[in-house]
């Protein structure tokens, strides 16, 4: 693949992540705080799955770059962490972060802690950058 492949294909992925992200954050303000805690979980679940599903665009495009073959059907999270760490253990434990916080605790579970799903958007944008083009 030529740089300029490289590049556009950076750019694409990169779009695409910032787009989740950017609905992810728009999503969130509907929420509302009081104190340290959203009052809604409905919108705050849905933002950390629209964010999740940004960090897994960004990553799909970092191993598209790296010639990791696609598996058939759905990827998995063995799948995205068994890849990355070939390449980079800081980017896999950004992923094993971004999961825990905005995938299990909350998309799944519903936490609605404010520092804790800032934290987690603030690592889904660190793995996203990743991708950033030049």
């Amino acid at each position: 693949m030529s740089i300029a492949e490289q590049e556009q294909l950076k750019k694409e992925y990169y779009n695409e992540a910032i787009r989740y992200m950017d609905n992810a954050k728009e999503t969130l303000k509907k929420a509302s705080k009081e104190d340290n805690y959203y009052n809604d979980e409905k919108y705050v679940k849905t933002a950390c799955g629209l964010a999740y599903n940004g960090v897994l665009k960004a990553l799909d495009g970092y191993l598209q770059l790296k010639d990791v073959p696609k598996p058939r059907g759905r990827k998995s999270i063995e799948y995205y962490q068994s890849n990355v760490i070939k390449y980079d253990k800081k980017l896999n434990t950004e992923l094993k972060n971004a999961y825990d916080i905005l995938h299990l605790s909350g998309y799944y579970d519903g936490v609605t802690n404010v520092t804790v799903i800032t934290e987690g958007f603030k690592i889904a944008g660190d793995i996203i950058k990743r991708i950033e083009p030049k």
